[in-house]
């Protein structure tokens, strides 16, 4: 009998001390099995495509943009040819700058609104050769999404940064460092592992890119967002409308020497 007594008493007590833990022991619980930023990463990597996504050679995207000049509705302008080819570089490191080869053609009415591409070494525009610093600066506005290909090498950090909304979908944000010290960071969805933001320093300001409308292909499994929102300090610049997508597909070289333009 004292036996049993014995026992029930710890029972008892046992119960009184998980009460006591109560929220803090629920906390503890709840962040343990909380994803870190490599683990949600890889949830958006194998989202996005997986391996077939990390190591795709090319990619080309076709549709129309349009574009608010100075951050004003009106006049509005719609680039309704708008192309970009890209040939990836599978060693990139630098967050915001050029790398691989690419090129952009904004086309309205038949007419060039711009033209820029970098072919591994120089940048052109219509107009011409650039030059670097004219060429550094631009670059440093405009790129910054495909570092999330590289963020799981060695030499790139990740972490959290606080859980936030884009759309009204629940994201996790991650901050990607590069091996500069360049940082970007991109929300990634809970639901799906789609990435639904990206967000970094430029000379411009602080610029956001917001993803939509996501289209799944196969062979090779991609899956591009159709409606890309640009900001520079919170102010809509631009959004693009993609309506066709290839990965893999050839592509010459010498597209990224900018000629005569043409529509």
């Amino acid at each position: 009998m004292r036996l049993i007594a014995a026992s029930a008493c710890l029972a008892k007590l046992a119960f009184i001390v998980l009460l006591l833990a109560g929220p803090a022991g629920a906390q503890q619980t709840a962040q343990q099995a909380e994803p870190d930023g490599r683990q949600i990463l890889q949830k958006a990597v194998e989202a996005a495509g997986g391996e077939a996504w990390l190591n795709a050679k090319t990619l080309i995207l076709e549709g129309y943009g349009l574009f608010y000049p100075q951050g004003a509705q009106s006049p509005m302008v719609k680039a309704d040819s708008y192309r970009m080819w890209r040939v990836f570089d599978p060693n990139r490191k630098e967050a915001h700058g050029p790398d691989g080869k690419v090129r952009i053609d904004s086309f309205t009415g038949g007419k060039v609104m711009f033209q820029v591409s970098y072919d591994g070494q120089d940048t052109w525009t219509q107009a011409g050769k650039a030059k670097p610093e004219e060429a550094q600066r631009y670059w440093a506005s405009a790129f910054g999404f495909g570092i999330i290909r590289h963020a799981l090498k060695p030499e790139f950090k990740v972490v959290r940064a606080p859980d936030d909304l884009v759309d009204g979908h629940p994201v996790w944000m991650v901050k990607v460092t590069d091996p500069g010290g360049q940082e970007t960071l991109f929300g990634i969805d809970k639901a799906t592992g789609y990435i639904r933001k990206a967000g970094f320093q430029t000379p411009r300001g602080w610029h956001e890119r917001l993803y939509a409308d996501f289209e799944v292909l196969d062979n090779p499994r991609w899956v591009q967002a159709r409606h890309v929102r640009l900001y520079y300090n919170g102010v809509k610049a631009n959004e693009i409308f993609w309506t066709r997508t290839q990965v893999n597909a050839p592509i010459d070289e010498t597209l990224f020497v900018l000629g005569e333009p043409k529509p």
